[in-house]
């Protein structure tokens, strides 16, 4: 069940569990918190339950109940939809296209060469570099047939994007897309909170301090860009040494992969404190 906690007297959060490690946080372990029994009859707090099934009718249920969620309707869309912040982006990720409807691997080659990199609008699922990665128009039409039939892209829009080379770190097994040198940052008000390794497990990797410099400094514009509260920026290096965008998504439904979550609600608080 979700609750509803004031953390440090600062800050609202909406949290419930969803069972999964890299999401899930324990707020009252590691700070002060509070549920009044009289507040204001409206509360700004930040959602942390998980990904919103449709978060418009979640956003008006809890606003009814005196909830407001950090974002809009709208904040949400720009941060999490493929084809709301890729236009922002042109020319810092990957060249891409949304497909309304769903695309042959013939049409496909009028706008790219292949390999190309498939997903949903809003992700892949879970990584499978079967349903990621096309080597030929043929290819590319088997994977739509097991799109159509998967639980999680059946729902989303297709994405074709550039297949870019990017820094391997090992390669995956089970099926997955190769571990690349990616790093998950966390945005708050536009301003860094958090940032580290996007495949958390597996071989260890770190950003030495100018690359993860040169880093930031593409991931801070690209935050002012969107401009949303709660922000999280996917970015990784290419074979040729080049910082890119991957993906950006809503802070409230990602989870923290390598991140620190203590570090970076604690720097969220020092934030809103001043």
């Amino acid at each position: 069940m979700a609750e509803l906690l004031l953390l440090a007297d600062i800050l609202w959060v909406w949290s419930k569990p969803i069972g999964v490690g890299i999401y899930d946080f324990d707020f009252r372990s590691f700070f002060p918190c509070r549920q009044p029994w009289q507040r204001s009859p409206e509360v700004t707090a930040v959602g942390r339950c998980g990904a919103f099934e449709e978060y418009r009718v979640e956003y008006e249920a809890l606003l009814s109940e005196g909830i407001r969620l950090i974002h809009t309707p709208e904040q949400h869309d720009k941060a999490s939809e493929f084809g709301q912040w890729y236009p922002l982006l042109e020319g810092s990720t990957p060249q891409s296209k949304v497909y309304a409807e769903t695309p042959t691997g013939e049409a496909v080659a009028e706008s790219f060469q292949f390999p190309v990199f498939v997903k949903g609008s809003r992700q892949t699922s879970r990584h499978q570099k079967s349903l990621s990665i096309a080597n030929s128009p043929s290819e590319f039409d088997y994977i739509m047939v097991r799109y159509a039939s998967d639980p999680i892209l059946s729902w989303q829009s297709v994405v074709v994007r550039d297949f870019v080379r990017l820094r391997p770190v090992e390669g995956n097994s089970q099926g997955k897309v190769d571990s690349s040198f990616e790093f998950r940052t966390f945005w708050w008000r536009n301003q860094f909170v958090g940032g580290g390794r996007y495949w958390w497990e597996g071989r260890t990797y770190q950003w030495s301090a100018n690359e993860r410099s040169e880093a930031l400094r593409l991931a801070e514009s690209t935050a002012k860009l969107i401009d949303v509260p709660f922000l999280v920026i996917d970015l990784a290096m290419t074979v040729d040494g080049n910082w890119i965008v991957i993906e950006c998504n809503d802070g409230q439904e990602s989870g923290y992969a390598g991140v620190s979550p203590i570090a970076l609600w604690q720097n969220i608080l020092e934030i809103e404190r001043s």
